[in-house]
């Protein structure tokens, strides 16, 4: 055995798609020095083959046969040119940016409430004053301040929780010189606590009961 013709892997050319292996890399290499439009595209439609035999579970993905055309183009670095029964992916399509999503909720910096309580308080905005109205409102606020304590906080004073009703609702909700309290944060916190310690007490009781 001669060492010195020993290949390592630091030296070789590095994979575009690693899970293929370096025989497949080889055998897409030399289908894009191919001349031969027919035999290439003949060759090509045998790689996307032995492609899907690699990666069986793959076969229930929706649109599994493009999927197999597009890695193909890739792994030869966009150089072949063969016919393809999908559109053909080239760099630049695979290099673009899509475009960014804009966040569903008006006010991003209070996404810890949600967004149903925006649609909560233009609900409230559209009743007419009353006590029914009230209730709603101090409602929508406990709510709000149940949000906070799990946005991970321990407490929070009802005047922040007033002061972001009041601009969610574009200054047509105003708590502030109300005479009401919300419900305690202990409280809120007291609720979260024992609903997680009663499912973990669950899980351990049955942990240890044997079964025949």
């Amino acid at each position: 055995m001669d060492i010195n013709n020993l290949e390592y892997n630091t030296e070789r050319e590095k994979l575009i798609i690693p899970e293929y292996g370096r025989h497949l890399q080889k055998m897409i290499n030399h289908t894009v020095t191919i001349e031969d439009r027919e035999e290439r595209n003949k060759v090509a439609k045998s790689i996307i083959a032995v492609m899907g035999n690699l990666q069986p579970h793959l076969r229930d993905v929706p649109e599994f046969q493009h999927k197999l055309w597009d890695q193909l183009f890739i792994m030869s670095d966009f150089k072949l040119d063969a016919d393809t029964p999908f559109p053909v992916l080239t760099k630049e399509k695979l290099q673009e940016r899509p475009e960014p999503l804009e966040y569903p909720q008006n006010f991003p910096k209070y996404r810890f409430y949600g967004n149903n309580i925006k649609r909560m308080i233009d609900v409230a905005n559209g009743w007419e004053e009353g006590d029914l109205k009230t209730a709603l409102t101090y409602t929508i606020a406990n709510h709000m301040k149940k949000c906070y304590l799990n946005w991970n906080k321990d407490t929070v004073e009802d005047s922040v929780i007033f002061d972001h009703l009041f601009e969610l609702s574009d200054g047509k909700i105003n708590l502030k010189n109300g005479s009401e309290d919300l419900t305690d944060s202990s409280n809120l916190i007291r609720g979260k606590k024992k609903k997680h310690t009663g499912g973990s007490k669950k899980n351990y009781r049955g942990r240890g009961k044997k079964r025949y």
